[in-house]
């Protein structure tokens, strides 16, 4: 093999500390190495991307490689070619001259081949006596041959991280469908909520989608689909189908995407009021609970309750509902408010509203009596906390939808 020391390019070409490493490099190939030509261009296929190369960049190392005559790199063997311009762009396809030598110099650049320029720059190869190929200039194939274990592994990544991207896709293709259905079947059907906001948001969040999404998109716009999807089953869960498709159109709609102040100015019943006190716990309670929605979703959605944590943060559910504790007694709810909540809602889902009312709390007049009032219609079935996280999320987000 004709390599293992530092030539310059010929012309104007510049000499770059980068070629020097690049052809240092080649003498450390392991004595007795061989791989398959064709393997480490599949290989390099898969990398383009991440090899800064085009797919004519491609062809071009494609013809190179068809003037090499065997089908394995050998560490011991002749690794040179010597093809004329004219020669490889027949190979490659009629490639235009200048877009060949651009190419040429992507590959060079891109560490898969070097350069072994002659004194005039011509590409030939010199033969002993017995005929055998004395030394050749053109370019030297070695760095495929080194770069081969590494080309490998690339290109695994590549073919795993397309796997990885195309499961995401689908998942935001089924959680869209089943979003599309879910509340056009509780439109028609009549159920109770309001759809056309549930629809609104949900179309806000597709339309957001772009036409070519990378990866950090498509898990985003999927974590917003799928707890706008988990809001609408936990609504439909909670309640039974009404015939009457007038009825209750607009339960929901104040907490989603309202950036008016709430008007409810119901007080906290005081301790004594003993009819006031069992109106919440005379309701029906909902025969399924509501779910609860991931922490760390609450906490980006409500981030003002962490200072309430113990030592100023919340790790875990237990120290978010010993925060809301003390953001109820702050907020002048009563302990029975909350237990109300706590008992139609659940404790994680009681917190969570503490949450939420603690962020919008300069707009509710009275945070105990919006709480009660919550709390009834969890009992009912018309309220859910999903559609007062996006608002949240909604408002804080720089886009307006980001969830991560």
């Amino acid at each position: 093999m004709q390599s293992g020391h530092v030539t310059t390019p010929f012309g104007r070409r510049p000499m770059t500390l980068a070629l020097v490493r690049q052809q240092m490099a080649v003498a450390e190939i392991k004595p007795g190495k061989v791989v398959n030509k064709w393997k480490v261009f599949r290989d390099a296929s898969e990398a383009r991307e991440r090899l800064g190369l085009q797919d004519r960049s491609l062809a071009v190392l494609d013809a190179l490689l068809s003037f090499h005559p065997d089908n394995d790199l050998k560490q011991d063997g002749q690794l040179i070619v010597f093809p004329s311009n004219q020669q490889l762009t027949l190979r490659a396809h009629g490639i235009a001259g200048a877009t060949l030598r651009r190419h040429l110099a992507l590959l060079v650049e891109a560490g898969l081949i070097s350069r072994k320029d002659s004194a005039n720059g011509k590409r030939y190869a010199r033969k002993d006596k017995g005929g055998d190929i004395e030394s050749a200039f053109g370019f030297d194939l070695s760095p495929l041959l080194m770069r081969a274990e590494e080309l490998a592994l690339i290109a695994q990544d590549v073919v795993e991280a397309r796997m990885i991207f195309r499961r995401e896709k689908e998942n935001l293709t089924i959680l869209r469908r089943d979003l599309r259905k879910l509340i056009s079947a509780a439109m028609e059907e009549g159920a109770a909520g309001n759809w056309q906001a549930i629809e609104a948001t949900y179309l806000s969040i597709v339309q957001s989608i772009p036409r070519a999404p990378d990866l950090a998109i498509v898990r985003d716009r999927a974590e917003s689909l799928a707890l706008l999807r988990d809001e609408v089953l936990n609504m439909l869960e909670m309640q039974k189908f009404s015939t009457n498709s007038s009825t209750n159109d607009a339960h929901n709609g104040q907490h989603i995407q309202n950036s008016k102040p709430e008007s409810i100015d119901e007080s906290e019943p005081r301790p004594e009021k003993a009819k006031d006190e069992t109106v919440v716990q005379e309701t029906e309670r909902p025969k399924e609970p509501m779910r609860a929605f991931p922490l760390g979703l609450v906490l980006r959605a409500c981030p003002d309750i962490a200072d309430y944590g113990p030592g100023g943060a919340i790790s875990s559910w237990r120290d978010m509902m010993t925060a809301a504790v003390v953001v109820r007694s702050t907020l002048g709810v009563s302990p029975s408010a909350y237990q109300d909540a706590c008992d139609v809602m659940g404790p994680e889902n009681a917190a969570t509203a503490i949450a939420c009312i603690l962020e919008r709390a300069g707009h509710i007049t009275s945070p105990g009596g919006y709480l009660r009032d919550l709390t009834r219609k969890a009992a009912r079935g018309e309220f859910g906390l999903g559609p007062m996280l996006m608002a949240l999320l909604k408002a804080r987000g720089a886009d307006g939808l980001k969830v991560g």
